[in-house]
């Protein structure tokens, strides 16, 4: 049957396309082939999601044959058309189209499905598989990743299209799951995606009414999920018939159509058909068929049953995009030329954006701090973020309802709104979302360093989307403020304590925590220059002072994550002695580490022990993942191993830092949770005050071990 719209109660008939009667037959085999791969896929690595794959393979076929404009040859061609395989799980699906197409993605990559080292992982990979445009399997983060490349393509079209001259036009479209709209991240961002207006989004939904445990009903028939999406603010359709590839046609076009709401079709389909016994069951969702069955199930597509990974010469005719893709390409590349040619200067900023570059001379640009000014890091990132801002025109970001909190704005920059693309991000208090919309916006490409931000406490809500954004090895910022127990009177609810640790474990993450104003100007230079994934900057809520660095050594020693700041044998100023490598009067008897707010009162501390004639080195390590990724040389100069008593200072879980203590050192941390008084208050109740510091250190240079604080 033809789908039906649906916007305030009255269905009505969508177009229905023109296809060729002859083409029906060929429609039909390409179908059955992509249903055949996915079976021959799962059953060789006796691993995967059949179902789905097979219920899907008609929407898929329409939205890759018919609809999607894209060209396998260039998978970086800037004005493609998006795809979000959200349910990730169905992978196989996926790669069966790419295969079909005409991506560089071959019969034997199906063959080795799920395997080491094979093209073909068990969820879709950013930059693994050719084709794929983010990583998921996280069930919700695609839905999300898709609007974020929805925003993405608003912003570009905005600031870069001209009249007559249009360089940015394209769809983003997913598929989402059951089990994508249960968790609650796909609702934040249908939430925020509705409010936006992204009306280049389309996201198709396969009801198949089935999950891992069974049926929906024993979960998530109390709802009508048609009429949430509406109330969201979607353009809504349904389509009854999976198997209909007319009403399939005929709901994605008219969803083209659609220009003031992003689109929600709803596909009613029946996991894994045609199999004549695993059809409407669970076991089909996430389990090999089982050769009887996949054997049954091809000789009713008559198929020969004793063919595997086999494709009919018609089945590449009929699906290979790459004419059409290189033809539409090409045309997009006429229009590209006469606006270049037209607006040069945009050009150049074009070209830097999706290259992550910032346009020359940000650099210097960057405030420095006077000496004894006190300011709170998240205060300083505030000023660093203006004095850069004009040079990244198109970074965007924002805060989940904290942007007077986080400080995370560009000053004149206008909000992101339905009528207006600005680069400041009204997130709404959503943070997982917050997370999978930068991921998206990244995906996308020509945004430089998308950001997000919060308080620390809340990376709790984001954390499937920071890994993500670790694992995809995405250019983005994650700005946490209000990083430690100093926040004071909110309470422990409200203080950070094991989300150092936490964070520091997520591989390719690097935390940053600057120890004042210069270091976090030091800190966004890191960020802003990381090519190869993201980087996180925890910043204060309190104030703190501004260090002497004619008296200590420069800022910039942060980019190799830990350096010395200060060195007792020091007789005049850094370099003055053993900083570089050089030879002493006296051996070091006492290292003291440290990490943002804590540096100060440490580095009195220590400065403290050396007016008593202890010979004391000063250590500011802002980042582990960068100290760790020096030579072991370096690190020996800045640690030496010949110095066992080593007390490292920060507020929060002890457990990342005893790998640098050794096992004769000593973790002044906090192992409980924090408690509600004023910051001042509650560090000093915690012992992180330079008089605590001092005598923890002491005790420890004596050979004692002080009691844990309590």
């Amino acid at each position: 049957m033809a789908a039906t719209h649906q916007s305030s109660g009255s269905p009505r008939l969508a177009p229905a396309p023109a296809f060729a009667p002859q083409e029906r037959d060929v429609r039909k085999l390409s179908i059955d082939t992509i249903r055949a791969l996915a079976m021959d896929a799962v059953q060789r690595a006796n691993s995967g999601h059949p179902g789905t794959a097979m219920a899907l393979a008609p929407l898929a076929y329409t939205l890759y044959r018919h609809v999607m404009r894209v060209n396998p040859s260039d998978t970086s061609w800037r004005d493609r058309d998006r795809f979000v395989l959200s349910a990730g799980h169905a992978c196989v699906l996926q790669y069966s189209l790419l295969h079909l197409c005409g991506y560089d993605l071959s019969l034997d990559d199906l063959e080795r499905f799920r395997q080491w080292g094979s093209r073909t992982p068990g969820h879709p990979e950013r930059g693994h598989t050719p084709g794929i445009e983010t990583t998921t399997g996280p069930l919700g983060q695609g839905v999300a990743n898709a609007v974020g490349m929805a925003m993405a393509e608003r912003f570009l079209a905005e600031r870069f299209n001209r009249p007559g001259h249009e360089v940015v036009d394209h769809h983003t479209y997913a598929i989402c799951s059951d089990g994508d709209l249960m968790e609650g991240v796909s609702q934040e961002a249908a939430s925020i995606a509705g409010h936006f207006g992204l009306s280049k989004l389309i996201v198709c939904y396969d009801d198949n009414r089935i999950t891992i445990d069974g049926t929906t009903a024993l979960s998530f028939d109390g709802e009508n999920h048609v009429a949430r999406l509406a109330a969201d603010g979607w353009h809504v359709q349904r389509v009854e018939d999976s198997e209909d590839t007319d009403a399939l046609c005929a709901a994605l076009l008219a969803a083209r159509e659609e220009r003031e709401r992003p689109s929600f079709i709803q596909v009613r389909s029946h996991i894994a058909h045609p199999a004549p016994n695993a059809v409407d069951t669970a076991k089909a969702h996430g389990a090999p068929l089982g050769e009887s069955e996949v054997r049954a199930t091809k000789e009713a597509m008559g198929f020969d049953p004793e063919r595997s990974f086999w494709v009919d010469e018609r089945v590449y005719d009929h699906m290979g995009l790459h004419d059409s893709g290189v033809a539409a390409q090409e045309a997009w590349a006429q229009r590209e030329r006469a606006w270049r040619e037209r607006y040069p200067e945009l050009a150049e900023d074009w070209d830097r954006a999706w290259a992550g570059q910032l346009r020359e001379g940000w650099q210097a640009a960057l405030p420095s701090f006077a000496a004894g000014e006190q300011i709170a890091t998240r205060s300083a990132g505030q000023k660093v973020m203006a004095a850069f801002g004009s040079f990244a025109p198109t970074m965007i970001g924002g805060a989940a309802d904290l942007v007077e909190s986080t400080k995370t704005v560009f000053g004149g920059a206008g909000e992101f709104s339905r009528v207006h693309a600005g680069r400041n991000v009204p997130f709404g208090i959503r943070e997982h979302a917050m997370g999978a919309i930068v991921n998206g916006l990244a995906a996308h490409g020509g945004m430089v360093k998308p950001y997000g931000s919060t308080f620390l406490i809340f990376s709790d809500y984001m954390r499937p989307s920071v890994r993500l954004s670790a694992l995809m090895g995405l250019g983005v910022v994650w700005v946490w403020t209000h990083d430690s127990v100093g926040l004071g009177e909110d309470g422990p609810t409200h203080q950070p304590v094991e989300h150092f640790a936490a964070l520091r474990v997520i591989p390719r993450l690097w935390v940053v925590r600057p120890a004042d104003a210069n270091e976090t100007a030091a800190a966004w230079r890191v960020a802003l220059e990381r090519e190869d994934g993201p980087v996180a900057l925890l910043l204060s809520r309190q104030n703190v002072p501004v260090l002497d660095r004619s008296r200590l050594a420069a800022a910039d020693g942060l980019e190799r994550g830990g350096y010395v700041l200060w060195d007792s044998d020091w007789s005049a100023g850094p370099g003055d002695g053993e900083a570089d490598g050089d030879s002493r009067a006296a051996p070091t008897e006492l290292v003291l580490i440290a990490t943002g707010a804590e540096v100060a009162p440490t580095l009195a501390a220590g400065q403290t022990l050396a007016a008593q004639d202890r010979r004391v080195r000063v250590v500011s390590m802002p980042c582990m993942e960068l100290f760790e990724a020096q030579s072991p040389e370096y690190r020996e100069s800045v640690i030496p191993r010949e110095v066992p008593a080593r007390l490292a200072v920060e507020p929060g879980a002890s457990m990342s830092w005893w790998k640098w203590v050794g096992d004769r050192g000593d973790v002044l941390g906090i192992d409980r949770f924090g408690a509600s008084a004023p910051g001042p208050k509650v560090l000093e109740e915690l012992g992180f005050t330079a008089e605590s510091i001092a005598a923890r250190a002491s005790a420890l240079l004596k050979g004692q071990t002080p009691a844990p604080t309590s």
